[in-house]
């Protein structure tokens, strides 16, 4: 279905910082370049050995099943996440004034539905889809738009058909919907922005809105918006949306964008997916190795710490789904070392699940490889505070704030930005008493979720 859409330095020592912590209830702080220090002696050791270790994929992380796929309930404890594409034609009603009217019933089902398994969505609205039928039943490639622009007259959408299939594509030279497409944005992140049922966005323009529509003839600001446009939307996207977002490393293209030549759009901490991960020429050394090189262009080797990695396992080879997972590795590389490579923290992968290596445990095993994973490596307690020295022991950061806590009692200062192989001392004004009171927080995960720890040996 989809077409051709580094390791990271540390970071250096900095100076010695102590983040103090008070009780408060959504402290915003976020971690900077923190780095080893000492705790203080005067506070007496305290054992955490009766703390539950690590034993399941961690919320926003890991390997990803559509909510359809056939095995999502045998699957379901041990992936925490479900992709779901959805369309803006079928939340909005019309236009009153300057107001976009909205029923968001379509949508609610599909966070509902995915919630009910405990997972959180990752979401990706989308205009084009070639071939897809689901905007009314019948039409091959119709778009997404709502259906108050098509009905314009200077609206007039191109139709081709494409090695992708049959595509119609929405009119780029209509200002209508150029504006609708930022406003969406606006109304989508005021009313969803903190839904802890949504863990990730993707944003993008062309087939899947993965920033190409190979097979058609490109035409800049009709079929596909302008470059102008494009960067106007993206730093609008970054300026109102707090749920963590991304978009394909396809962007990388200066055929379609001119995003990496953009400074105030690269300063911007947007994420990327790369819809064709781990196919056999996605690695310089194996191939032309154009999506490596994508990564390499628009990631910078330092994206992953401010914005989320992800995407979809490649479909160029029916054995690339279904073989991934294999502990020998595909192409030369295991999942683990792509993984660690990339800085993965999900991954679409709905063509594996009853493979050979597809398995219940290899998916839970995957998915541990992928994301934050936090230790404490030492905790001392008395005169009525607690400190805790905590490293992140997994491959990227967690990118929403999550804190310890004591009772209710949080740390001001946020695990999120705590980049792999970084430590921080963190004080909460609480004497811990009993180890199975230190837990982590976070108003980003649903209810049912726990972010887990582990204690250093």
């Amino acid at each position: 279905m989809k077409h051709n859409p580094s390791l990271a330095l540390w970071a250096l020592l900095l100076p010695f910082c102590l983040f103090a912590c008070t009780p408060i209830n959504n402290p915003q702080s976020t971690i900077h370049n923190p780095q080893d220090s000492v705790m203080d002696s005067t506070l007496q050791p305290f054992s955490l050995s009766a703390c539950q270790p690590i034993d399941r994929v961690q919320p926003m992380t890991g390997l990803v099943l559509w909510p359809s796929h056939g095995s999502i309930k045998k699957y379901k404890d041990v992936i925490a996440l479900e992709y779901s594409y959805c369309l803006p034609c079928r939340v909005v009603t019309g236009k009153v004034g300057d107001a976009i009217q909205y029923d968001w019933t379509y949508f609610e089902n599909i966070l509902n539905d995915i919630a009910s398994r405990n997972h959180q969505a990752v979401i990706r609205f989308r205009y084009e889809y070639p071939g897809n039928r689901e905007v009314d039943g019948s039409t091959r490639g119709a778009t997404a738009v709502p259906q108050y622009i098509k009905d314009l007259e200077d609206y007039n959408e191109t139709y081709y058909k494409c090695e992708d299939g049959p595509t119609y594509y929405a009119d780029w030279s209509n200002t209508e919907l150029q504006w609708f497409t930022k406003q969406f944005y606006t109304d989508f992140a005021a009313k969803y922005g903190n839904d802890s049922r949504i863990a990730f966005l993707e944003v993008g323009f062309g087939h899947w809105s993965e920033y190409h529509i190979y097979g058609t003839p490109l035409k800049i600001g009709t079929n596909f918006p302008s470059k102008e446009y494009q960067n106007e939307f993206l730093l609008h996207v970054g300026s109102v949306m707090p749920i963590p977002w991304l978009i394909s490393i396809d962007a990388a293209d200066g055929s379609y964008t001119s995003i990496v030549r953009t400074p105030e759009v690269m300063a911007l901490d947007f994420g990327n997916f790369d819809d064709s991960f781990m196919h056999k020429g996605h690695e310089k050394g194996s191939g032309d190795g154009y999506n490596e090189q994508s990564w390499n262009k628009i990631g910078q080797g330092t994206r992953w710490q401010r914005g989320p990695s992800g995407g979809e396992i490649s479909y160029y080879s029916s054995a690339d789904q279904r073989g991934f997972l294999n502990p020998a590795g595909l192409y030369g590389v295991t999942w683990e070392e792509a993984a660690a490579k990339y800085h993965i923290t999900f991954m679409i992968s709905n063509d594996a699940p009853g493979s050979t290596y597809g398995t219940t445990q290899r998916f839970q095993e995957a998915g541990m490889a992928a994301g934050y994973s936090f230790t404490v490596c030492a905790c001392r307690a008395g005169q009525g505070r607690t400190q805790l020295l905590v490293t992140n022991e997994g491959v990227a950061p967690i990118y929403r704030d999550a804190y310890f806590a004591i009772g209710s009692t949080r740390c001001a200062q946020s695990l999120k930005g705590l980049l792999p192989g970084q430590k921080v001392v963190l004080e909460l004004p609480v004497e811990l008493t009993a180890s199975e009171d230190l837990h982590i927080e976070s108003d980003y995960i649903l209810p049912s979720q726990t972010i887990q720890f582990n204690i250093a040996d």
